[in-house]
């Protein structure tokens, strides 16, 4: 007959329950350092994307640098976005006339309407990579920011 202490011995239990649950716990602790850098590329884009608007938009010569995808524009918004090498920029200039999508005129010399509004698009793409490949994951995901901002001295 077995003595009673013996059965009712616990002592080996929580090493084994830790054993058993560590896996999880690491998997999970992964999942979110990498959610956690997914959402730190998310906001230098948008951070990359603002810089290179507010730079556009502060004359009408400034736009016109990044109506031609300017290296100006380019520059102002990697810099912000620390200098990703991988992260393409693309701006535009677009126009509006009393709130309707309008062509931007070639040249200002000619009568203007006075309701014409430029504004400033930048948008910054680039992806970003997983550290570690999870099953039914995807290893890369692209990143894209876009910000918008009306010439300020029209």
């Amino acid at each position: 007959m077995i003595p009673r202490k013996q059965l009712a011995d616990n002592s080996g239990t929580s090493m084994v329950e830790f054993a058993l649950i560590l896996p999880v716990f690491v998997f999970l602790l992964i999942g979110l350092i990498e959610v956690g850098r997914y959402a730190y590329f998310a906001i230098l884009a948008s951070h990359a994307a603002r810089a290179g608007v507010q730079y556009a938009a502060q004359t009408l010569e400034s736009a016109a640098d990044a109506s031609a995808n300017g290296p100006a524009t380019r520059s102002a918004a990697l810099g912000d976005g620390q200098n990703l090498a991988s992260w393409t920029v693309h701006s535009s200039v677009q126009c509006t006339i009393g709130g309707a999508t309008s062509t931007c005129p070639l040249n200002t010399a000619n009568a203007v309407p006075a309701n014409l509004v430029y504004y400033v698009q930048v948008q910054v793409t680039g992806t970003f990579h997983s550290l570690l490949n999870y099953p039914g994951i995807p290893s890369s995901v692209p990143i894209t920011a876009t910000a918008i901002m009306p010439v300020n001295n029209q």
